[in-house]
């Protein structure tokens, strides 16, 4: 049964490896957008995913780390010159540092204080973004604009195209570096930590540090989703950071399974299309149904979490195993059945009885 469920997940992830890299080459240039916005979704979730389902610190504050990783990578290629490849780096090491020093006052708080904490931190960005002291920085609330980067001399792709190919391989590669950590001793007692923080103390698991630490790597994460955000957008002004983006990202993670890392695709792909579904549903109800899209969103929240309460992968990995343990049973039933013949046949040309 095991064999059977690796061959499975091995197939699932051959079948989604060729269907996104095969799709910036017969989608149109929006759908093409759209996709890699799909991508830097599911990166900034990888890293809130990280934190929230494998440690259990509950942040809605990942829309801050998010827009300095924009804002960093913005600054560094229009004021310093950096090309994307060095400023998105540059801008997510910031974001570690951030989230680093955001955690030790945060080790004080749990649960909802933490929540709170973080949903602070949320409102303060766009306000502090906006500020005028750091306009000749910033743009102020006319933001930064940004030009596209295109291909490398000798690939004919457009920079849609090219960009969604950084995205993916950046999003591969973070996926890679994510899953070794929370199968590996650090998520072991990343575990521990957020189910029994006492008894994790006790065999000698430093929470303190691996609290601030997993902080700093979920806002690193955050950093290099909002790099990509940048170049990709090729804009950013404080009114793309509102708390609204935050709370997106912990839907996103809720839908797709906590402590699930391939669920953040499904999350991803749920808070990049279901807003634009609700919108076009009331498009038909006309200037009077102005809220309709809001109603819709959550309608079709509820109803995903009342399907599946333990998210998409959840509901994936149930709905396997169920399939799995079917064709388990059936099995030696068979064998029963084919060898009761064998033997009937055997005593039945010596005209005996077994």
């Amino acid at each position: 049964m095991a064999d059977a469920e690796n061959a499975l997940s091995l197939l699932v992830t051959l079948a989604v490896a060729v269907i996104a890299l095969a799709f910036p080459f017969v989608a149109s240039g929006y759908h093409i957008y759209q996709g890699a916005q799909v991508l830097i979704f599911a990166i900034a979730m990888l890293g809130l995913n990280l934190l929230t389902g494998f440690n259990g610190q509950i942040s809605l504050g990942h829309g801050a780390f998010f827009a300095i990783g924009c804002y960093g990578a913005a600054i560094l290629m229009t004021k310093f010159g950096l090309p994307y490849w060095a400023a998105i780096p540059a801008a997510s090491a910031v974001c570690f540092v951030a989230g680093f020093l955001f955690g030790f006052p945060a080790l004080r708080f749990g649960g909802l204080y933490l929540a709170l904490a973080t949903f602070a931190l949320a409102v303060a960005a766009p306000q502090i973004l906006s500020y005028t002291g750091f306009d000749a920085i910033t743009g102020g609330s006319q933001g930064i604009t940004l030009a596209k980067p295109q291909a490398p001399i000798g690939l004919k792709l457009t920079s849609d195209q090219w960009l969604y190919l950084v995205c993916l391989a950046s999003g591969a590669a973070l996926y890679w570096a994510a899953r070794n950590l929370a199968r590996g001793r650090i998520g072991r007692a990343l575990i521990a930590i957020r189910d029994q923080p006492i008894a994790a103390e006790t065999m000698g698991v430093n929470a303190a540090l691996y609290k601030t630490t997993c902080f700093g790597v979920s806002a690193l994460y955050a950093g290099v989703a909002g790099g990509l955000s940048a170049i990709a957008v090729g804009f950013v002004s404080p009114e793309s950071f509102g708390l609204s983006l935050s709370l997106a990202f912990l839907v996103g993670i809720v839908v797709g399974g906590l402590a699930s890392l391939g669920g953040v695709l499904f999350g991803a792909l749920f808070i990049e299309f279901v807003p634009n579904i609700a919108d076009q549903l009331s498009v038909n109800f006309g200037e009077s149904a102005k809220a309709l899209p809001g109603a819709i969103y959550g309608a079709l929240l509820i109803l995903v979490m009342a399907a599946m309460p333990t998210g998409v992968a959840g509901g994936a990995r149930a709905a396997t195993n169920a399939v799995m343990r079917w064709l388990a049973s059936s099995r030696p039933i068979e064998v029963a059945n084919d060898g009761g013949a064998d033997v009937a046949a055997k005593y039945e040309g010596k005209g005996e009885s077994p």
